[in-house]
């Protein structure tokens, strides 16, 4: 996340159902058999619930963007982020991501996508040239709960702070 700070410009995507687009390997695709009152079944393509899909699937879209990662792009599952320090480059930063997108037949999901802009949320986040941002929707909701009266609420309060303490100092205390 911190390797974004510093772009002119960013674009932000997202795989379309990335999972269900990594083909099984045909000699593992009886080992998804599945039954049902109409015959017998099985994956050919990876579904969502298969042990170490997750990791599988990250495995894949490393191995995919290996020339683009940590230079002009981040990617964490199905969510791709595209940067340019400079936005004379960000045609070409993304030419290259489109051609491995489609020599892959990696689709995106267009409802997803924001393209050119110069800030957007990106894994909870606010991703910005200036760097990573609380995303307001956090505090928003921090700032509206009610005092905590019982332990699940004080947990779920904790769990919230937790999840913005690298922008509060001291929030431990």
């Amino acid at each position: 996340m911190d390797a974004t700070s510093g772009h002119e410009l960013l674009t932000f995507m997202d795989v379309f159902s990335g999972y269900n687009q990594i083909r099984m390997a045909p000699e593992n695709e009886e080992k998804t058999a599945f039954i049902t009152d109409r015959g017998l079944y099985c994956y050919r393509i990876m579904p969502f619930g298969l042990k170490n899909a997750g990791a599988t699937y990250q495995r894949l879209v490393n191995k995919i963007f290996k020339e683009q990662i940590g230079r002009n792009m981040e990617v964490y599952m199905d969510d791709i982020l595209v940067k340019s320090r400079a936005s004379t480059d960000h045609l070409a930063n993304l030419k290259k991501t489109f051609d491995a997108l489609r020599k892959h037949k990696m689709k995106l999901n267009p409802t997803k996508c924001a393209f050119g802009v110069t800030s957007k949320k990106f894994l909870r986040f606010m991703v910005s040239r200036c760097g990573i941002k609380a995303n307001p929707e956090k505090i928003r909701a921090i700032r509206k709960m009610t005092d905590p009266k019982t332990i699940k609420e004080v947990q779920r309060l904790t769990g919230k702070v937790a999840s913005l303490n690298r922008f509060v100092s001291r929030s431990a205390e």
